[in-house]
């Protein structure tokens, strides 16, 4: 046990130099549980019967979200906000339940919800964004389950902040979402306006185009401009070559300032 509390101890305090060094601003992105439990299945070929027997466990006994926590809490405890990548509640609709109804996965994923709420009930919501992920790869994604089918399953959930993919061609017109859906008043957007998974560089123009569709809805205060996924996904691979990303990067900066005047 005391090995355990030196090892949160040393990460704790490694967290808070990072966050000194960070300035102003930190964030540091993590596995939501859901999602290692997807992979976990992927290593020993688990079905969806047995991950949503094991998410149901978990809800009951704070087995690995119980684990999850002292992590998570460590990065919210050193002043870091807390982004928990989420492929559970999009992606994992057309691959390990591929096979389940649209009502069967809506129930699973307010499981997993259930689940993730239950790891982070003692983290302040603002100190927490939830990524919403369709999967980070140049494909067709024909078969991604629509932002309206999970929207309200997914605002269950209690990060502040929604990072949604909000430029790729799949998902490019889901703003129109929001028309609709009313985001609560404590909640934010993080839309991706620039591609993850290609070198063309994006306008600023282009950039400034999208995040105007999500401000003129929800307004300015609750917009800031993100990417669509991260730009470090695999470890041996980069998809986009590191000088697109920096030049990525700066459109998005260039093209957040002009929505900034423009709105």
């Amino acid at each position: 046990m005391a090995s355990v509390v030196a090892t949160v101890l040393s990460t704790q305090d490694k967290l808070l130099r990072a966050r000194e060094a960070a300035g102003k601003l930190a964030l540091l992105s993590t596995h939501e549980k859901n999602a290692l439990l997807l992979t976990i299945a992927d290593a020993v070929e688990a079905n969806s019967e047995s991950i949503l027997a094991a998410n149901r466990e978990d809800v009951e006994s704070s087995g690995l979200a119980g684990a999850m926590r002292d992590e998570y809490e460590a990065i919210a405890g050193a002043g870091i906000t807390l982004q928990l990548d989420c492929p559970d509640l999009a992606l994992s609709r057309n691959s390990v339940f591929a096979g389940a109804t649209l009502e069967e996965f809506r129930r699973i994923a307010a499981l997993n919800v259930e689940a993730l709420n239950h790891a982070v009930a003692r983290i302040p919501p603002e100190r927490m964004r939830l990524h919403l992920c369709w999967g980070n790869y140049e494909g067709p994604h024909e078969r991604d389950i629509p932002l309206r089918d999970i929207v309200d399953v997914v605002l269950a959930a209690r990060p502040a902040g929604l990072v949604i993919e909000a430029c790729n061609p799949r998902h490019g017109h889901e703003w129109r979402v929001w028309e609709d859906v009313r985001l609560p008043d404590d909640r934010y957007l993080v839309p991706g306006v620039i591609d993850s998974t290609n070198n063309y560089v994006e306008h600023p123009e282009l950039v400034a185009q999208r995040l105007l569709s999500y401000v003129r809805i929800v307004g300015p205060e609750r917009v800031i401009g993100g990417s669509d996924c991260g730009f470090g996904t695999f470890a041996t691979t980069a998809t986009v070559a590191p000088s697109i990303v920096w030049s990525k990067l700066g459109s998005l900066v260039e093209g957040a300032r002009l929505a900034s005047v423009a709105g």
